[in-house]
């Protein structure tokens, strides 16, 4: 295939104009993105393809080649794990408040459901404080690969694992500066959390949105994916974090088919906060400050584990209750919740309880 003819004419087709403007089928979507992938496309181009689908607006045929695409120059590994989920944050992070998932698989975990986070450093358009950041601060790696990963989550020590971009494709990575000059998002931002490098025997995907009609279409690109079940969270910054003061929508899918769906009142659940987040402190800037923010992060996310009650510990009660719920660990989003709560390890307050959480704050484990 002659790949520059091919995006040539791809972009004859799809930047014509507003109503000119012509879609390209599946096939074209994942040859024109694996060509970009790979390096066969320079940046004016791979720019104009990516900006020119976000301008008409991608149709699911061409998410779901771009989404191919990726997936076939991705290093996947297969876990020997029963269930594993796969949490799948903005990449672009969290430029307003603290992103309390970073602390959610080592709880996950404990709760005996290995889990896996992935991420990168900064991209547009947030360049926000992301899981990388908070890993580092923890001192752990974010630079092994997919394999070392897998090992992590599949010993019953640990059942845990950040996984960087970088390391599970690096084609993907390496648009990163090109992203930042696109300035917008791009399908890029929509799909590369359904990834999923590691997969088990059932791998859920959980997902946050923020626009009502987003939820059917995110289950059935992580069908497409691969993945056995999606939860779609009405998370804070469009993250898996629910808000903990008001009422947000969070979709259960199996496949393509809505299992269950739930406008959930952290009142219900026994959260009283005040505010929907916990927002970054005044004096810190995410453009200049993110080592700063990782580490306030850090401070608030052990002081959780330990048992300290506040929002950042809701935070943590909340989302596990809805993946517990999900997995069906649960029967209900109240037991889940009031599993946790009376969960005395975990209310005891002592990181010790927690064998498995202490080892990963330990650099020599990783």
């Amino acid at each position: 295939m002659d790949v520059h003819a091919l995006m040539k004419s791809i972009i004859q087709r799809v930047a014509t104009g507003p109503d000119l403007s012509k879609d390209i089928d599946f096939e074209e979507a994942k040859a024109g993105m694996q060509a970009i992938l790979r390096g066969e496309i320079d940046d004016v181009q791979s720019a104009i393809f990516l900006i020119a689908l976000r301008m008409k607006r991608e149709t699911m045929e061409e998410n779901e080649g771009i989404l191919a695409a990726i997936l076939a120059e991705s290093d996947k590994q297969t876990v020997n794990v029963e269930h594993l989920v796969d949490l799948g944050d903005p990449y672009s992070g969290y430029n307003r408040s603290i992103p309390i998932s970073s602390f959610l698989p080592p709880l996950l975990a404990e709760l005996g459901l290995p889990t896996v986070i992935h991420g990168l450093d900064s991209v547009s358009p947030k360049f926000g404080l992301t899981h990388r950041h908070i890993s580092e601060a923890l001192g752990l790696s974010v630079d092994h690969s997919t394999a070392q990963a897998k090992a992590r989550l599949e010993d019953p020590a640990i059942g845990w694992s950040y996984v960087d971009q970088a390391s599970y494709c690096k084609g993907l990575h390496d648009l990163v500066s090109l992203r930042g000059l696109i300035v917008k998002r791009t399908v890029i931002n929509t799909v590369e959390t359904l990834i999923g490098p590691l997969r088990g025997k059932t791998t859920h995907s959980i997902l946050g949105y923020v626009h009502k009609p987003y939820p059917p279409i995110y289950a059935h690109l992580v069908k497409t994916s691969g993945m056995d079940s999606a939860l779609l969270v009405r998370g804070v910054e469009g993250g898996v974090i629910p808000s903990l003061r008001q009422k947000g929508l969070m979709v259960s899918y199996e496949g393509t088919e809505e299992k269950d769906r739930v406008d959930i009142d952290p009142k219900s659940l026994g959260i009283e906060q005040d505010m929907r987040a916990i927002s970054f402190p005044g004096e810190l800037d995410v453009h200049q400050n993110i080592p700063e923010l990782a580490d306030y992060t850090v401070k608030l996310g052990k002081a959780a584990l330990a048992g300290e009650k506040g929002m950042f510990y809701d935070g943590l009660v909340l989302s596990a209750s809805l993946v517990l719920w999900h997995t069906k660990k649960s029967k209900s989003l109240v037991d889940a919740s009031q599993d946790l709560f009376s969960f005395q390890d975990f209310c005891l307050g002592c990181l010790s309880a927690f064998p498995a959480i202490q080892q990963h704050f330990s650099q020599d484990l990783w």
